[in-house]
């Protein structure tokens, strides 16, 4: 195993545990099963594992395997703070305290606000006095590192990551992913300020191993590499210094054991103009099976109304590339939650946009049919009373 530095010089594994897709069985999570993989993960050197308070059940899995196996001093404990369930102080406690009891432990090493994805949700927590919280609970040692995890556009990462002296952060990051979310622009920036940066979702939940098209699976077939597609996935973002780590869902041993045999051979800067290209070829063939042909230029934006054409039509894409629900999800996560919305509903019709876009397309009205499916009416409804919740 590899390791690159966090912010106060400790090694963190090139290769994190995420917890949240530990194996189930009827009547929960499948504990020995977990048990043996997450044992071996950390016997090669996992030293990063990744929880959440909603995860259900993992916090309580996690907690048990490590007090049970006498190794928590072996490794990192990440877990989160559900932020947008939070409206009054002492909810912050209560929870730290519960998410402290199910993990057996006495302190967390990295803490993460979850699922931020308008600065205005870290707004409401300083309003709360979260700040002065976690200094209380730095320098007691409950917390030994303060970041978030993020779901949104680039431009809005960016204010999150100048809102607070942050220890590290979290993205969504993949070759698919490199220009949308916080992007390769919000990793590099993270970088620039010397925060670390926690990848997940490398494989996109997957889908750039089990749903690749034929065409993207014959350009890693011609590429002269023996690698597999997660493989070429996982050794995109390795190549990138500023990655600290990548979570992998891990839930086999087999699957263990191939992660963290990459994760020693892997060497920074390693990928040659035909790795870049063979990366390109197989975007392309992902590409040419999306619905609307946005590259995500963002030529097209800003918009004059607010609508974010680009997550529009990448979402849009991704009902039919992955699955309706998957990209009904991101769109969700992305642009629903936001305080400021950024709907097709809002375009006047002003065209600004297709004056702009390179790829010619009709974005009037592929905006109003992309948002008609991303958002039938049950999604919309849930999506204006989330948002009335999750950003006051």
């Amino acid at each position: 195993m590899q390791y690159r530095l966090d912010r106060n010089k400790e090694n963190v594994s090139l290769l994190g545990y995420g917890c949240m897709r530990f194996s189930r069985k009827s009547g929960g999570i499948d504990y020995k099963k977990a048990e043996a993989e997450v044992l071996r993960a950390i016997s090669l050197g996992v030293n990063y594992l990744d929880t959440a308070y909603l995860y259900p059940g993992s916090e309580e899995t996690l907690g048990r395997i490590l007090d049970e196996n006498s190794c928590r001093d072996q490794v990192n404990i990440a877990t989160k703070l559900p932020q947008y369930l939070v409206r009054k102080a002492p909810l912050i406690d209560k929870i730290f305290d519960e998410e402290l009891r199910r993990l057996r432990t006495d302190h967390v090493d990295y803490y993460l606000m979850h699922m931020v994805t308008d600065p205005r949700q870290w707004h409401n927590l300083c309003e709360l006095g979260i700040e002065e919280w976690i200094a209380r609970k730095k320098e007691s040692g409950a917390i030994r590192n303060i970041g978030f995890s993020y779901h949104g556009d680039t431009e809005l990462f960016l204010q999150v990551l100048d809102a607070y002296d942050w220890d590290f952060c979290q993205i969504q990051y993949n070759y698919l992913d490199e220009h949308t979310q916080a992007g390769r622009q919000g990793l590099e920036a993270a970088a620039a300020k010397g925060i670390p940066v926690i990848i997940m979702e490398p494989l996109r939940g997957g889908k750039l191993v089990d749903h690749l098209p034929k065409g993207a699976l014959d350009a890693f077939a011609q590429s002269g590499r023996a690698w597999s597609p997660a493989e070429w996935s996982l050794r995109w973002l390795w190549n990138q210094p500023e990655v600290t780590c990548v979570l992998s869902g891990m839930n086999s041993i087999a699957m263990v054991e191939e992660n963290c045999r990459v994760a020693s051979e892997v060497r920074e800067g390693e990928f040659g103009e035909r790795d870049f290209q063979t990366i390109e070829k197989v975007k392309d063939a992902i590409n040419a099976t999306m619905r609307v042909g946005c590259t995500g230029c963002g030529y097209c934006m800003p918009c004059p109304k607010g609508v974010d054409i680009p997550a529009l039509f990448r979402c849009y894409n991704e009902m039919y590339t992955e699955s309706k629900v998957e990209g009904r999800k991101e769109y969700w996560q992305t642009v629903s939650l936001r305080k400021t919305k950024a709907f097709a509903r809002q375009c006047v019709g002003c065209g600004a946009c297709e004056r702009r876009c390179p790829q010619g397309i009709a974005i009037r009205e592929q905006i109003h049919i992309a948002d008609r499916e991303l958002r039938p009416l049950p999604w919309r409804i849930a999506g204006d009373v989330a948002r009335l919740w999750a950003v006051r």
